[in-house]
């Protein structure tokens, strides 16, 4: 393995803009679950592979934030969102891993940052819609799966910087936008439009950030009515986006049709499609809130924690108070 791949990236001003969530009890400080607490000079390690598919000739960048702890580790994945790159959401990658995940952000040609760089100026926006398409979206899933498969190929060779790095019995998924359509895919969402089932047994847990409704010839049934593992949804009273059609109603319907039993969903208040990204995007008309990525780590995490690691103190805290200790007025919280 080249050393060139293998990097190193600090947490830097995020983390210490984080406070540790504990309460006092008589006249001490007593230990709590904190899904936001980190070791303060913890430094995360990532490493920027290619996966080759031959099936389809089709290469997959790779970009794996890994955490500390030796041995096997739950794996979340990451899909990034139309026109973006597996570099994005990297507060979300080095928390994750700083929690002893290993984070593996997928980049899905056809769809990512090329769809925009090599279209002529003035022509971004028509690019961009075309890109959205029901092939890239089937691309996309089964890079999903290719990934999956890869990964546990790679953690049983021994010369490979991931053996025995993955414990892929417990993996979860994530994604935002176009990266929440493929997340929603793969983790139990029926989509009549395809014709077979996409769903992958290998996902125990999924988040959906700024997830997608039914469409179009998907309306006439329920096509989440069949999720069965636990699934949040992350969206804001104003994520809306250009392209794909999709207005805060719609979003807010992914939550009342799914099944019960360990489902969740936060709105945050005034939050833009771009909240749950690094930075602004163009068309922005909200300043940004520093708390909104409080609130998604913190979710996120204890998400993870409780279905990834079956962590109990993780679910009674996600179950319990602790989400509103980090929650704004504003801000809404469901669960069921």
């Amino acid at each position: 393995m080249n050393p060139e791949l293998l990097r190193t990236t600090s947490l830097g001003l995020l983390f210490a803009a984080l406070q540790p969530l504990a309460s006092r009890g008589q006249g001490r400080m007593e230990k709590v679950y904190d899904p936001l607490s980190v070791p303060r000079d913890i430094r995360i390690q990532h490493l920027d592979l290619n996966m080759r598919d031959d099936a389809r000739s089709r290469d997959i960048p790779l970009r794996i934030y890994l955490p500390a702890q030796q041995g096997a580790r739950p794996v979340v994945l990451f899909s990034h969102g139309l026109g973006g790159t597996r570099l994005g959401c990297a507060y979300m990658g080095e928390h994750w891993a700083a929690r002893g995940y290993v984070a593996v952000f997928l980049q899905h040609p056809g769809s990512d940052d090329s769809v925009w760089k090599n279209a002529a100026f003035g022509q971004w926006m028509a690019a961009m819609q075309q890109a959205a398409s029901l092939r890239n979206f089937e691309l996309r899933v089964v890079d999903v799966r290719s990934v999956l498969s890869q990964l546990e190929a790679w953690n049983k060779d021994a010369h490979h910087p991931l053996s025995g790095r993955l414990d892929m019995k417990h993996v979860g998924m994530s994604g935002h936008s176009f990266g929440a359509v493929t997340t929603q895919a793969v983790s139990g969402e029926a989509f009549r439009l395809v014709g077979t089932r996409l769903t992958d047994p290998r996902i125990k847990a999924a988040i959906a950030f700024s997830p997608s409704g039914a469409r179009g010839g998907e309306s006439a049934a329920n096509p989440f009515g069949s999720v069965k593992i636990p699934w949040m949804l992350m969206t804001g009273t104003r994520d809306t986006a250009p392209i794909g059609g999709m207005d805060v109603a719609s979003r807010l319907g992914v939550f009342p049709a799914l099944p019960p039993g360990d489902k969740y969903e936060v709105v945050l208040y005034n939050a833009e499609h771009s909240a749950f990204v690094d930075g602004p995007l163009p068309g922005d008309q909200e300043a940004r809130n520093p708390n909104h990525h409080r609130v998604i780590l913190a979710l996120s995490t204890a998400f993870w924690d409780a279905y990834l690691r079956d962590d109990t103190a993780a679910l009674a805290w996600l179950k319990g108070a602790g989400p509103h200790q980090i929650l704004e007025e504003k801000d809404v919280w469901k669960t069921k």
